[in-house]
This record gives structure tokens, C-alpha cells and sequence, in this order.
């Protein structure tokens, strides 16, 4: 396997500037003559298919939704970054890149990072001319706010529905080139597998899912944007809907899967409420800008919160990290909440929750200025829980959220696989172990709007793919077609007795409790043997009801559950052999005395990519070593 990050030479500050001359140009007439297949119509997919298309290329956009505008990035609340340094507080792009390597507990590629921060400034001036309603200090300048792991104020919001009016933006993009005919958009299709000719990414496999069709498309590229895949643990913040099909499947035709035991837990999220859950709902990080965390000092204390006196309060983020308080990054304070309720000093039914109290900030700046700034979200959460945070702390426990392990590209944002692009949330390239807040907006549209329109066109030129088309009735596209139509016969003929959910549930439940937020190699190896058997019992007594010809949720579901049941034994055994603990990897073995993560970067400082190698056989393991020439690697601290 060939991971070569073709990163640019040069100082680093220069690379992407270097790079974007160096890359080769498509004529302008020559673009119409290639076609871009996009899979995934959330910022990251949205953004691009636009942006291809407005190039001149002819672009097909996939999305299983009924439409892009309803992809999970709506469901983003808080805010993006960017590097603008309107507050005056100290902000630059060095900063913005610094904070993102050190949240990422020094597990990302230095170079993807920097471009990153750098094209952040141009992502806030493209959504301002598209319309997206910032909010806006009193002069009219755009407003900004503070997230977790940095100290400054980097973050544009609105209010708690950025992710939707970013979203807005680049469909209305999307939707003029659709209107011109440049983009052919695909909603309720789910692809079902990725088409390699002579080493090649050339096309997809497809499923209809109003009527059941499978069928195949040819293109020259195919860029995936698909998310990520924190449903493998069933309760997640991520929409029901949101599974690990399509990068597995591009995984087992070959492409690299990098890192999968990355995965993020949110520590603002509304705690677990009892077995009829099939997700859980998110409270934006934001609100720790205003909001205390805190339990009582005494453990089983179960009085209610507003009679608990100031002088038994534990506001422990702000004892451990008085540096950055509650705004310490996401990994550190979901580690923090999990042990205080495993003291014993968790809040509600469960004991697994803490409190996130705005009493202070009410009595500050009064009941209307937190609904300015936060409405939507606190009436989100009432809404949910009955509970008024107005005048009652929310309660919040961590959960599943974001996740940074995804297939491998280099600097270009292409995989080992020839052709086969991947952006966003679906790649591993910049977040490392741990997501600062407001930076997965950033990224997506980073990717889709200022990257990809770049280097795709470069691999246009140098893989002379003009002349070779490729048609959807060639002997790999059909045999990738039978293929799929096989597991839909084989899925619907199993006719068990278990209900797909009821798996589902159960993967989960295994996941979380022995490679959630804490992992131990007892723990890891107990779930590498519980997933196969789990997975034989699937195949067996799974019931799947109604038929492949027709509209069929149950189906659809089916075989995404399948993915998952194969990739939580990757995502295991990848942690199993991250012997360290880095962002939110963290292996209880490996912690400092004072409970921290504890680091190995003499033998893990690389990104781990798994090639798989056949059914039946084990995956292989490479590394790709991370290099740092700009930053000095150092134990993380927010005290």
C-alpha cells in the first residue's frame, strides 16, 4: 500500500501557495468532458459538486436523504472557525493551527492542518456573500465566540443553527447548478459500492430507495463526502440514518482506513433517558462559554440542585483546568464528567450526568441576553426534558459524537486509491485524536469549496483518463452490481427472528462498554470476541421483512448494521494496538498520575491505515509516520 502524503516542500506557511501553482490546470472547454461522481450532499459533498460544477465539470450527487438540505450538517449548532482575529485578542492562522495539532494530542498531518487554518479566512467571506446570517456585534461587524481548547474568540455562529444556514449556503449554490444542468442530483439513492477498473476509482454502485433499483454509474472521479460513523454505537448525536457503508465498502475494494479507534466523545450532550432511545440529543459546546459545570462534593447527594450551597459545589473543570475551565477540549471534559459519576457524584435517575448551570450569567446579563445568544437551544432542551434552564441547571453526560478516523488521503485528499477522493468528516487527514469544537464546519468546507477543486483537476490531467472512458455496462461495474443485488437476496432470505434494530443495539452496547470512553486491553479483547459471534448470529436470525423492489426502510438498515457489525472489529482491534493513550483514545494502562493521557511518541507517532485483505483473513496494519517541524511535541495541558 502506497502512502506517500505528498506534502509540498517548502516553509510551511508557503506549501499551499507552492502547491496550488504547481498543480496542473484542465482547459476550461476540456472540464465539460468529465464527469465527477459526489457522494454525499452535506458542506463537505454540497460545497464541492457545486464548485466542480460552476468549474465546468459534469457532476452526479448522490445523497440518501430526500434532499441535500437535509444531510446532518444542519444539526451542527455552535459555531466555525476561522482566523480572523476580529476580537483582537491574539488570534492568527499560526494560533488557529497551533490550537487544532495540540487538540489533536499531536496525532494530525502538520501540513494538512496549516492549510486548513490558512483557508479558513476565505470560507467566512465566501458564506457572508452567499447570504449565511452570522450573528453580528452592535456595529455590524461579525460577531465571535470562544470554544473549547483555545483561548481566544474564534468561532462565527448563528446562534444555535450554524450547520443549517451554513448548509443553506452551499445548496443554494448546488441548486443554481442543478437549475443549469451541471449537477444531476441523486437524492434517496445510497451508494452500495465503489467501482475499481485497472486500479482505478471509476464509478459507484447505487441503490434507488423509493423503488429498489440497483444500478450502476461511470464517471472519471469519485469524491466521497459521506460523514462519519459514531452510529456504530447506536446511541450517537448523529441522525439514525448516518452509517459507515460507503467508506467500508471503498475499504474493501482497497482504499486505506486510517485511525478508526479516533473517535470523539461530546461531553454537552443530554444523558441517556431509557431503552426507547434511538439517538441522543446534542447541547451545543458553546454554551460552556456561559455555562458552569459542576456536581456536589458529596457523593449520592441527590438534593435538588438549587439547594445545594455554593461552598458544596465542585466546579471541577474550573479546580482542574483553571487555565481554561469549562472550555477545556471536548476528550478532557468528557473524562472528567465520567469520573465524577463513577465517585458516585452524578446528577439524575441514572447518576450519569453533571450540571451545566447559567444562574450567574442569567443574574449578569439577564434572562434576555442568554435567549439572544442561546434561545433556540434552551428551548431545544426543555422541549426534550420538560426542565426549564432558566431556572434549573441542564443536566449533560458525554456521548458519542464526532469521529477522526476515516480512509486515508494525502495532501491532495486522494486515497491510495487512484481517483478516489475523500473530504471531510469520511477522512482521517486533520483532527488527529480529538475535534476541537466549531472546526468540523470548517473543515468540510475547507475541503469542498478551496481543496478539492484544485487537486482533483490535477489528477484529471496527470492520469490521462481523457480518451479512456469508462461506461456503467463494463464487466466491473456488473459484477460489483451482481454483488450487491446478491446481499440484498441474502439478507431478505435469512427470514430469523430478530429484528435488525435489536442487533444494532446490541453492537452498541458492546462498543460502549468496552471501547467507549475509557478502553483497557482486558476489555478490547473481550469485545473482539463478542463482535464475531454477534455478527454469525446476525447473518443467521436476522429478519428482514418486505422485498428489495420497492421502498423498504428495514432493508436499508439491514445493511448498514451488516457494515457496522464487520468495522466495530476493526475500530477494536485498531485500538487494541494503539498501546497509548492520545485525545480521545484513552486506554487506562496508559495515564499520568494525575489521569491524564499519557503519550508514546516513540513508537506510535503515526497514523495507523488498515488494508483489508479478503474475507476471512485479518486486515493488514501500516503506519504513516507524522512528522512535526513547526510544532514541538509536548505533553497536552489546559491547566
Amino acid at each position: 500500500m502506497n502512502l506517500d502524503p505528498k506534502v509540498p516542500d517548502g516553509p510551511l506557511a508557503e506549501k499551499w501557495t507552492r502547491r496550488k501553482f504547481d498543480l496542473k490546470l484542465v482547459n476550461p472547454a476540456n472540464k465539460r468532458k468529465y464527469t465527477l461522481i459526489v457522494v454525499g450532499s452535506g458542506l463537505a459533498g454540497g460545497s464541492a459538486a457545486a464548485t466542480l460544477a460552476e468549474l465546468g465539470y459534469n457532476v452526479l450527487c448522490f445523497c440518501y436523504q430526500d434532499s441535500p438540505r437535509r444531510a446532518h450538517s444542519i444539526a451542527a449548532q455552535g459555531g466555525i472557525n476561522a482566523a480572523k482575529n476580529y476580537q483582537n485578542d491574539g488570534d492568527s492562522v499560526y494560533r488557529l493551527f497551533y490550537d487544532t495539532i495540540k487538540g489533536g494530542d499531536y496525532r494530525s498531518r502538520e501540513a494538512n492542518v496549516y492549510r486548513l487554518a490558512e483557508v479558513s479566512v476565505n470560507i467566512i467571506d465566501q458564506c457572508v456573500a452567499q447570504g449565511v446570517p452570522f450573528a453580528r456585534e452592535y456595529g455590524g461587524q461579525l460577531a465571535n465566540r470562544s470554544f473549547g481548547g483555545a483561548l481566544v474568540s474564534r468561532t462565527f455562529y448563528c446562534r444555535g443553527q450554524t450547520g443549517q444556514q451554513l448548509l443553506l449556503g452551499a445548496y443554494q449554490a448546488l441548486s443554481r447548478q442543478i437549475g443549469l444542468g451541471k449537477v444531476k442530483m441523486f437524492p434517496r439513492a445510497e451508494m452500495l459500492d465503489l467501482v475499481v477498473v485497472n486500479g482505478r476509482a471509476r464509478g459507484i454502485v447505487a441503490r434507488n430507495l423509493t423503488t429498489g433499483k440497483i444500478e450502476s454509474f461511470a464517471g472519471d472521479a469519485v469524491v466521497l463526502a459521506t460523514g462519519g460513523y459514531s452510529n456504530l454505537y447506536y446511541l450517537s448525536t448523529n441522525a439514525v440514518g448516518c452509517n459507515v457503508t460507503a467508506i467500508w465498502r471503498a475499504y474493501k475494494k482497497g482504499a486505506g482506513f486510517a485511525n478508526p479507534c479516533y473517535t470523539q466523545i461530546h461531553p454537552t450532550c443530554i444523558p441517556v433517558s431509557g431503552e426507547h432511545q434511538s439517538k441522543l440529543t446534542l447541547m451545543s459546546e458553546s454554551l460552556r462559554n456561559d455555562g458552569r459545570v459542576w456536581v456536589s462534593k458529596r457523593p449520592a447527594d441527590r438534593r435538588p440542585p438549587d439547594q445545594v450551597p455554593e461552598d458544596e459545589r465542585d466546579y471541577y473543570l474550573e479546580r482542574k483546568y483553571p487555565t481554561y475551565g469549562n472550555l477545556c477540549p471536548r476528550d478532557v471534559a468528557s473524562r472528567a464528567a465520567k469520573q465524577v459519576c463513577d465517585e458516585g457524584r452524578g446528577v439524575g435517575e441514572t447518576g450519569r450526568g453533571v450540571y451545566l448551570d447559567f444562574r450567574d450569567v442569567i443574574r449578569r446579563l439577564g434572562a434576555a441576553g442568554i435567549a439572544d445568544k442561546y434561545g433556540n437551544l434552551f428551548q431545544m432542551y426543555e422541549r426534550i426534558t420538560g426542565e426549564d434552564p432558566y431556572k434549573l441547571p441542564m443536566r449533560i453526560y458525554p456521548a458519542m459524537h464526532y469521529t477522526m478516523g476515516g480512509l486515508w488521503v494525502d495532501y491532495h485528499l486522494m486515497s491510495n486509491l487512484p481517483g478516489l477522493f475523500v473530504l471531510g468528516e469520511a477522512n482521517f487527514s486533520d483532527h488527529g485524536a480529538n475535534r476541537l469544537g466549531a472546526s468540523a464546519l470548517m473543515q468540510g468546507l475547507a475541503d469542498g469549496y478551496f481543496v478539492i477543486p484544485y487537486t482533483l483537476g490535477d489528477y484529471l490531467v496527470n492520469s490521462k483518463v481523457l480518451g479512456e472512458k469508462v461506461a456503467a455496462d463494463h464487466a466491473d461495474f456488473r459484477k460489483a452490481e451482481e454483488d450487491c443485488k446478491a446481499q440484498v437476496r441474502r439478507l431478505l432470505s435469512i427470514k430469523g427472528k430478530r429484528t435488525v434494530a435489536s442487533f444494532h443495539r446490541e453492537l452498541g452496547h458492546v462498543m460502549w462498554e468496552y471501547c467507549g470512553m475509557a478502553r483497557t486491553e482486558v476489555d478490547l479483547q473481550k469485545a473482539l470476541q463478542k463482535i464475531p459471534v454477534l455478527r454469525e448470529e446476525f447473518w443467521r436470525d436476522v429478519t428482514v421483512l418486505g422485498d428489495g423492489e420497492e421502498l423498504n426502510p428495514a432493508l436499508e438498515r439491514a445493511g448498514r448494521v451488516a457494515d457496522f457489525l464487520e468495522f466495530g472489529e476493526l475500530l477494536c482491534l485498531d485500538a487494541l494496538q494503539r498501546r497509548e493513550s492520545c485525545g480521545g483514545h484513552f486506554r487506562e494502562e496508559f495515564q499520568t498520575g494525575e489521569g491524564e493521557a499519557l503519550r508514546d511518541d516513540e513508537h506510535f507517532c503515526h497514523a495507523a491505515v488498515w488494508e483489508h485483505q479478503g474475507a476471512g483473513r485479518p486486515p493488514l496494519r501500516h503506519v504513516e509516520p507524522l512528522k512535526f517541524d513547526y510544532v514541538h511535541l509536548e505533553t497536552r495541558s489546559y491547566k
